[in-house]
């Protein structure tokens, strides 16, 4: 199942997530699909395992985004 997940871009002036296709993987993990823009860096890439969590954005929506999974 693909579902959306924001990744942080990073080097840029301003807090910024990108939306994302990742695979779900069971038990919270998902891996990231796709294709990183060349003008964009992406705080994880495609096919990195992630888990996920939930933030609320600055315009009050709320959203996945990926985060480091910890060691087994």
């Amino acid at each position: 199942m693909i579902s959306k997940l924001y990744v942080a871009l990073l080097h840029e002036c301003v807090e910024c997530w990108r939306p994302v296709a990742a695979e779900s993987l069971g038990s919270g993990l998902f891996r990231i699909v796709g294709a990183v823009p060349d003008d964009e860096v992406w705080e994880y890439q495609p096919g990195e395992v992630v888990n996920v969590r939930e933030r609320t954005f600055s315009d009050g929506s709320k959203g996945l985004v990926a985060t480091k999974v910890g060691p087994a």
